[in-house]
């Protein structure tokens, strides 16, 4: 693929990763108007965010898949398409179900989306500085859409309507259907021949949705043991699944992925750490920001750009050059110190001055998260085999939202469990999962810094 054709991929993969990633965090701030106007109780507005994300995590391997199938041009255009469609039918919801539906909807064509825009970047840029600058710029997109989601739910609500929050993906999707419509007579991507395994992917939808159900509903004083009896039912869903990818040829996650440790280990970091930072920050950021602080939703929406900002120009200017320098490892491990404090800060901090409450501790979460994720996003994806390029992308992106839905789900829980001061315990509990990310890439040997390592020897873990 020629430089220009590069440039114009690398934007149309970010615009559209964009446009999925704001739609993670879109509807937080407006969250308070939804329930308003809908009548919606608190636990089914929650479902309003973690809909999106279990959809989204549900098909995340399939749709990778689709990708190595059909062409990654292609399969984008059909994705930001089905996408657009459904956050129209949102926007215009009169019904909670019909909401928390579309939102559904919304998830499984992010799940075509996502991994077709980062299969795109991965394909085109050899690994190397060019892969990297790719990679940071993608990731600084994805890490900052949470923060730009909620700015732009807050002036929507406060100046439209929440369901502006939605209907403003429309123009966004013509403009990257566009884009990858010139895009596509130039895709050259390589295609599997393996087919896609349907049943497996119903297995595992299955499976984590029962059991992020469950996990979400043990707080509830009138749920009994209904979530004992889901969180078995889930549970036998893992045993079927893991049992039926034992004998399946067309495995969700290839044996060259699966068999690799750093992978594997570096997907269960980015689990972990997108538990953290995916959903669950922006969430509860919010809940305190409006409920305990009394801020507007402008003024919310507003609060949350020092962390965008942060994250944005660290890891476009700072990140890279320091993966020149230091391993993956020591730059996660100095992320974290940075963020933990900060979210225990914002547990014991819930009054005073805007700059002691909201910006000091902004700012060092953005930090952290910019010296955690990219590093993390090139663990998981480099030496990857062209023809496993998407179900790698796949499984990092699925690892990042049932991550998010999961950290939310258990976040959740024990902040309603705390009772009094929910919203501390559970930036307690998020601080918890970030450590925990630091804990599981430490159990590997550290991986050499780009500049003392090539393609043809980085050390691979099997």
């Amino acid at each position: 693929m020629s430089a220009s054709s590069q440039r114009l991929g690398l934007w149309t993969a970010c615009l559209a990763q964009l446009m999925v990633v704001l739609d993670v965090s879109v509807v937080n701030v407006a969250l308070p108007s939804v329930q308003a106007d809908l009548g919606l109780a608190q636990r089914s507005a929650s479902w309003v965010a973690m809909a999106y994300s279990l959809g989204f995590a549900g098909v995340l391997l399939v749709g990778a898949r689709l990708a190595d199938v059909f062409g990654t041009v292609r399969v984008l255009a059909w994705g930001v398409g089905a996408f657009t469609l459904a956050s129209t039918v949102g926007g215009l919801a009169t019904e909670g179900w019909l909401l928390i539906a579309a939102r559904g909807a919304q998830g499984l064509s992010a799940a075509v989306v996502s991994p077709a825009t980062f299969t795109l970047l991965t394909t085109t840029h050899a690994e190397g500085p060019n892969r990297t600058r790719a990679i940071a710029t993608w990731t600084a997109v994805s890490l900052a859409g949470g923060g730009l989601g909620n700015v732009a739910s807050g002036v929507l609500t406060d100046l439209l309507s929440w369901r502006a929050t939605l209907l403003i993906n429309l123009p966004i999707g013509v403009c990257v259907v566009t884009a990858a419509t010139a895009l596509r007579n130039r895709d050259q991507g390589h295609r599997s021949s393996r087919r896609i395994d349907l049943a497996g992917a119903g297995l595992a939808t299955a499976a984590f949705t029962s059991g992020i159900y469950a996990l979400s509903s043990l707080s509830e004083p009138t749920a009994g043991a209904l979530p004992v009896v889901i969180g078995v039912v889930s549970g036998v869903l893992f045993a079927v699944l893991a049992l039926q990818q034992r004998h399946t040829p067309n495995k969700l996650v290839p044996d060259s992925l699966s068999r690799d440790r750093l992978i594997v280990l570096g997907n269960a970091a980015t689990g972990l750490t997108a538990a953290c930072f995916q959903v669950g920050l922006w969430y509860f950021l919010t809940y305190r920001m409006q409920d305990q602080l009394g801020y507007s939703p402008i003024q919310a929406g507003l609060a949350f750009l020092p962390l965008t900002a942060t994250m944005l120009s660290v890891n476009l200017i700072i990140t890279p050059r320091l993966m020149d320098r230091h391993s993956p490892q020591v730059l996660i491990a100095a992320g974290a110190v940075l963020t933990v404090p900060a979210l225990l800060w914002l547990a014991v901090r819930d009054h005073g001055p805007f700059a002691l409450t909201i910006l000091v501790p902004s700012v060092a979460i953005g930090l952290g998260g910019a010296l955690i994720n990219t590093p993390l996003a090139t663990l998981v994806t480099t030496g990857v085999r062209a023809e496993d390029a998407g179900a790698a992308s796949g499984l990092m992106n699925t690892s990042k939202q049932f991550g998010g839905a999961i950290g939310l789900a258990a976040a959740s829980t024990v902040a309603a469990l705390a009772g009094t001061d929910h919203v501390a315990f559970a930036f307690m509990a998020l601080a918890v999962l970030a450590a925990a990310a630091v804990a599981v890439v430490a159990t590997r040997r550290p991986v050499p810094p780009r500049s003392a390592t090539t393609p043809a020897t980085r050390p691979r873990a099997h």
